[in-house]
């Protein structure tokens, strides 16, 4: 794990420097203050009062007089009262982890790392029963704010401090500075280049970058370079949006140059010949892409391919900010899934053990991310089907057909409200398959089998009603149990077609993180795009960045 480094009531020295008086240019206490000179070495940023309504990031801001309030009433200590006057201070008391439409991106994001923290470390001063019942629900339901909402701005607060203390206890000594902290989360809207160049350009005397201790993060910034240059040197070539129309000499050599630039054909062939290279060419576009690398060019391709290099920068940064939320160096057994690549990953001590490839909910039964422990196997297991899909889907056709229950394998067995409580028999009709793996979670979302094989030949597996459908589950059944020696590969096969529903505890349960990356970086060095099949993309866009391209 990561080490040191992230995130009054001595109110009036807190006062003045939050109303910029006393500082220098640097943020640190004048020479001409009153105050001790450990107090002078306290540095604290200016207020950005620059950042308004039109530039923020996020449209909603609250009164620093809240903040103080806050600091008194929780006694929050000077250190970190300090950072959080400084934290607002560069957003003009911009709300960071609420907008006007609910919770932002980041605050689940964070969420989900505090949560898996407080899990699996003896970090008692980020567990807060309170906090925890608070975020639990706001992140079950959505809902707008307003400015004046005095528990969100309590839980805004909270959160801060929350944050300020997770950097400060598990990030290595000095590898985020303080003004990076408080930048962790957008301020304003930023021309993306502008904002590239930033990242790429800073230099620290101490040698030491946050990049340096998160190692995802690193790739993708090492990659957004090379970006960014073909930008500034005119972007890519757009090609024909009909892949039939890509059969002329000329059509050939544009299409070289195109994947020459983004780095998927090596060399500087210019010829108007359709060759192995340019073949291998295209299926490295693919694999990177999300699609079977076969070589055989679609429209959607080429659409994926005529993607401005500007729009990918951007995607680029945004990932960037996603990734900062990922738990780094992690000890012991986890699983990820990313929900766009549609794989999950399995590792240990931050090794990979294996990847496997799953189906995800289709838009508008979006899986959530969030984070989980796995500590329970169901053998063939009951589907008990969700109230909504009775009422919206089995309702309908239970009214045209009597029979249509039995002949899904199917009974009522009970009453929820005005709906019928109905579930699936185990056997091979089963949505579930023969096995499924509980991480409990107030989404009722889990790992299964489904008898849909065929779903797993596709490019683009979003087809659920938001829980994940394992492409092997036989080998996660094994994997998971491989510490209790009396399920052996025989017995879990057993148990898999026993037609006997069945729950098994893992010994030590495993953490679960669902995670939504649309750019990548693998262990090969590759840069890859994923589909944006849940548009978080491009809101996040319109608050992040300006400019026309």
């Amino acid at each position: 794990m990561m080490k040191k480094l992230f995130f009054a009531l001595v109110l009036i020295p807190a006062l003045i420097a939050c109303n910029n008086n006393g500082t220098n240019s640097d943020g640190s206490e004048s020479s001409s203050s009153s105050s001790s000179k450990s107090e002078k070495d306290k540095k604290i940023s200016k207020r950005d009062f620059s950042i308004n309504a039109s530039n923020a990031y996020n449209n909603l801001f609250f009164d620093s007089s809240a903040l103080e309030k806050f600091i008194t009433e929780e006694k929050v200590s000077d250190s970190i009262s300090r950072r959080m006057r400084s934290f607002y201070n560069t957003r003009n008391y911009q709300y960071a982890w609420f907008s006007p439409d609910g919770l932002t991106e980041q605050a689940r994001g964070f969420w989900n790392m505090h949560s898996y923290h407080t899990t699996y470390t003896n970090d008692s001063a980020l567990k807060d029963k309170v906090l925890q019942k608070k975020m639990d629900g706001l992140i079950e339901d959505e809902f707008s704010v307003s400015a004046s909402d005095k528990s969100i701005l309590k839980t805004e607060l909270t959160l801060t401090e929350h944050f300020i203390l997770y950097a400060l206890n598990n990030i290595e000594d000095g590898y985020l500075k303080r003004k990076e902290m408080e930048r962790f989360i957008p301020r304003r809207k930023e021309d993306p280049i502008m904002l590239a160049d930033s990242l790429l350009a800073k230099k620290h005397k101490d040698n030491k970058y946050y990049e340096d201790v998160n190692e995802n993060y690193k790739k993708l910034k090492a990659v957004m370079e090379q970006y960014v240059g073909i930008q500034k040197a005119g972007g890519w070539p757009v090609m024909d949006v009909s892949v039939k129309k890509i059969k002329t000499g000329a059509a050939i050599a544009l299409l070289k140059k195109r994947l020459q630039l983004s780095g998927d054909m090596p060399g500087i062939d210019t010829s108007a010949v359709f060759n192995d290279s340019l073949k291998n060419a295209i299926m490295n576009f693919q694999q990177r892409h999300g699609y079977t690398a076969d070589g055989k060019l679609t429209d959607a391709q080429l659409k994926d391919m005529n993607v401005p290099v500007i729009k990918r920068i951007e995607q680029i940064l945004i990932n960037m900010g996603r990734m900062q939320w990922m738990v780094t160096n992690p000890s012991g057994r986890r699983i990820v899934v990313n929900i766009p690549e549609y794989i999950l990953h399995v590792t240990k001590d931050g090794a990979k053990d294996f990847d496997m490839n799953v189906v995800v909910g289709k838009d508008g039964h979006n899986t959530v991310m969030f984070t989980g422990n796995l500590n329970q196997v169901v053998f063939s297991p009951y589907w008990n089907v969700p109230a909504s899909i009775v009422k919206n889907e089995l309702l309908p056709k239970m009214a045209s057909n009597p029979d249509y229950l039995a002949s899904q394998e199917m009974e009522i067995n009970g009453q929820d409200g005005d709906l019928p409580s109905i579930r699936q028999l185990p056997g091979d009709k089963n949505a579930l398959g023969r096995v499924k793996f509980l991480f409990p979670n107030s989404f009722n979302i889990y790992f299964h089998d489904t008898p849909s094989k065929s779903l797993f030949n596709n490019d683009k597996r979003a087809y659920s009603h938001g829980c994940i459908r394992l492409s092997d589950p036989v080998k996660m059944a094994n994997y998971v149990l491989q510490d209790d020696p009396e399920w052996t590969p025989s017995k879990i096969e057993d148990a898999m077609n026993a037609g006997v529903e069945k729950y098994v505890k893992v010994k030590k349960s495993i953490p679960v993180l669902i995670t939504y990356y649309t750019a990548w970086v693998d262990d090969a060095g590759q840069l890859h795009f994923a589909d944006d099949i849940y548009n978080h993309d491009t809101p996040l866009a319109a608050k992040m960045f300006t400019g026309s391209y």
